[in-house]
């Protein structure tokens, strides 16, 4: 009974089994034996390198400049993604009028085509678009030259204003071309965060909240002392999927910023991937940084499931 109930369990499986194999685990396969060889799309496998084409990325200049650029965008997205998430599922999970629309709405950009978004927010940067038009109306300067085309790092201006020059690239922060990219991302993704911690908060005790009041907390004191640390599992989730996400960005940059432009500013590690196999043909090159960033993803995924660990949470 026992063999057939597996046998069972593997016919069952079988189907998934094998579009799992063929569309995700071979081509991971295939990606790190690439990543070995001189490989061209225009030509058959050349000689097997080994670990040269990694020892290549390390000293190519454009690896360090889109690996800066992917860190900066990530560090820049995904605490303001998680922190406007919390903050409107708190708010659509009230009983208010109208909240059905409210949450509607603000999810609906998250299942819209990014490209269309791009396109539209390519409009809106523009130097006469509706941004700088309503800056202007309000009495703000614009960017010059304009969002998309401005190289210049934030916190290398902020710096600048105060007297420090011949700051790092490292520490100039992202340039306000990358900087209009990552807003149009938070506004895009914020709503599938606020679904995610909507999910969270319905599944805390309003009993808690009771117990509270009856001890005499007030609503600031009850959103940090009981909201915060039972969603603390969703929050660690969230900022996982939103490291990842940002790590792999790619479409936004492709058709706002083709190349990386301006200098190089917006050039992702995900944008280089698709620089190197598809314009430059070194194939061999494109795994090797695929690999470096699947590892770096998959550094990040096991980080937070330790802290998860270590924290309790699961």
């Amino acid at each position: 009974m026992a063999a057939e109930d597996a046998i069972a369990g593997w016919v069952f499986i079988a189907p998934a089994l094998i579009v799992l194999t063929l569309f995700v685990f071979w081509p991971i396969v295939q990606v790190f034996r690439v990543s070995l060889y001189e490989w061209s799309l225009i030509e058959p496998r050349g000689p097997f390198r080994g670990f040269a084409n990694f020892r290549d990325l390390f000293r190519d200049p454009d690896f360090e400049i889109a690996l800066r650029n992917t860190i900066w965008f990530s560090l820049g997205v995904v605490p303001v993604q998680t922190f406007l998430g919390v903050l409107l599922a708190v708010l659509a999970n009230r009983a208010i009028p109208g909240k059905a629309f409210f949450r509607t709405a603000f999810y609906f950009p998250s299942i819209s085509s990014s490209v269309v978004i791009s396109v539209i927010f390519i409009w809106l940067y523009q130097q006469n678009g509706l941004i700088n038009f309503a800056l202007r109306k309000i009495g703000f300067g614009t960017p010059q030259p304009p969002w998309l085309s401005n190289p210049k790092g934030i916190f290398e201006m902020l710096l600048g204003s105060v007297g420090v020059d011949n700051v790092t690239p490292w520490l100039a922060g992202p340039s306000v071309a990358l900087a209009s990219i990552m807003m149009m991302n938070i506004w895009t993704t914020m709503g599938s965060m606020m679904v995610i911690f909507l999910a969270g908060l319905q599944g805390i005790s309003e009993d808690l909240y009771e117990a509270a009041s009856l001890d005499g907390a007030n609503k600031r004191q009850q959103f940090f002392q009981i909201t915060i640390p039972m969603l603390r599992p969703v929050i660690f989730f969230v900022t996982t999927l939103g490291f990842i996400g940002t790590f792999q960005v790619f479409d936004q940059i492709f058709v706002m910023t083709p190349g990386g432009s301006p200098a190089k500013t917006t050039l992702t590690l995900g944008y280089l991937v698709y620089e190197e196999a598809f314009r430059g043909f070194a194939m061999g090159l494109a795994c090797a940084i695929a690999v470096v960033l699947f590892a770096i993803i998959l550094s990040i995924y096991f980080i937070q499931r330790r802290f998860i660990k270590e924290s309790g949470l699961e």
